[in-house]
């Protein structure tokens, strides 16, 4: 299995926006709160600013990272793409551009905050949810990379 990761294109919108999407429809804990086409036009707009890189495997797009500065705003896998090493192959490329990262995962993704805390990510900061559009409770987690030498 050869998975290529590569910048997104404006093209990239629609499978991003879908992956995304399909997201919420799978977790009975994640409201619904936009549709198929605005989640579309938000990927869009992330690809717009630079910020996503997609996982292609076989041609087509399974996966994608958008990346703000050091903040991880998205990392999403359609479902055949999951447990295959590709979110993995994601955040390792995030890891090499940047020496400290931070991001934000829902306390009910008990899936994601796995991954992440496997990774090194720490659990800096806990909310009520009230910051975020989906009003759910959240955990703020940030990596830093250990310099050589470093235990």
């Amino acid at each position: 299995m050869t998975v290529a990761l590569r910048p997104a294109r404006s093209t990239d919108a629609g499978k991003t926006g879908a992956i995304l999407h399909s997201f919420a429809r799978e977790n009975d804990w994640m409201p619904e709160l936009h549709s198929e086409a605005e989640t579309i036009a938000f990927c869009g707009r992330m690809i717009d600013l630079g910020w996503v890189t997609v996982a292609e495997l076989q041609g087509n797009v399974v996966g994608f990272l958008a990346l703000n500065e050091t903040e991880i705003h998205s990392l999403y896998l359609a479902v055949p793409a999951r447990g295959r090493g590709i979110g993995q192959q994601l955040l390792n490329h995030a890891k090499a551009q940047r020496p400290e990262l931070s991001l934000f995962a829902f306390q009910a993704n008990h899936p994601a905050r796995r991954f992440y805390e496997r990774n090194g990510f720490a659990e800096v900061a806990r909310s009520d949810g009230s910051g975020n559009d989906e009003n759910l409770p959240d955990i703020r987690y940030v990596w830093k990379r250990k310099e050589e030498g470093d235990g």
